[in-house]
């Protein structure tokens, strides 16, 4: 059976064009060799709205058609970055978007995928954001401005996210273990698989009295990694760069 594929928090943007060939690699060659690919959630640093086609953004989704032609089902679940991204990018992309969260089988075992910023409670300032930008109506505001304007926005939006997580706690940041417990029988699950935390690694937990795992992704700030599973089980994989 073909491998299945996650990778989370690229977060491509133009001006890091390192991370955006290192995407294209990957797509070009070790995605398609998996069934599937899932990924989690801010593929890019910021998506200002399916119309704003820049020269990068088409090269990205180009990129995933060439992928998907092969025979590869990509998955894309909207993370906090580009959870603007809607059916025109899914349609020329030939990309999946997947709601968050999602319930999926791997191998016979069902698993939940989600971004993951969900999972960090404590950060009840983010929350609010999150709410706010959800909002029907906060984004058909935001989509009818001119693309300019939306793109200072988020730049000033992004500024500030990232000033304040440097004022914020570790542990805020990071998912909550009683989110990720609630999360996890709320779906009955007992695997767990995300991003948006940007520390990779695996986590053992008792759900229900069973064992239980929680994997975190890798962000691509800096390197790029990817997790496969296959019949056999599961491990990370760094990829090599282009060249």
């Amino acid at each position: 059976m073909p491998a299945v594929q996650f990778i989370s928090d690229l977060h491509l943007d133009a001006g890091h064009p390192d991370t955006t060939r290192r995407f294209l690699h990957y797509l070009g060659g070790r995605a398609r060799d998996a069934g599937a690919i899932y990924i989690l959630g801010d593929l890019f640093e910021a998506w200002i709205g399916d119309d704003d086609e820049t020269p990068h953004s088409q090269e990205i989704t180009a990129g995933l058609k060439a992928c998907a032609d092969t025979g590869t089902t990509v998955f894309v679940l909207r993370g906090n970055r580009d959870f603007l991204l809607g059916d025109r990018f899914a349609g020329a992309s030939t990309c999946t978007l997947l709601d968050d969260p999602v319930r999926i089988e791997l191998f016979g075992q069902a698993a939940l995928l989600l971004h993951g910023d969900t999972l960090c409670t404590g950060d009840a300032e983010y929350f609010a954001f999150r709410n706010q930008v959800r909002e029907p109506g906060w984004q058909q505001d935001f989509l009818a401005k001119p693309a300019g304007e939306r793109r200072r926005i988020a730049g000033e939006l992004r500024d500030a996210s990232i000033h304040a997580g440097r004022l914020k706690s570790a542990g805020a940041m990071d998912a909550n273990p009683d989110a990720v417990s609630h999360a996890m029988q709320a779906h009955g699950v007992h695997l767990l698989i995300h991003g948006h935390t940007h520390r990779q690694g695996v986590h053992r937990l008792t759900i229900d009295g069973q064992a239980a795992t929680r994997i975190a992704l890798g962000s691509w700030d800096t390197g790029a990694t990817m997790l496969e599973f296959t019949p056999k089980g599961y491990c990370f994989e760094k990829l090599v760069a282009a060249g």
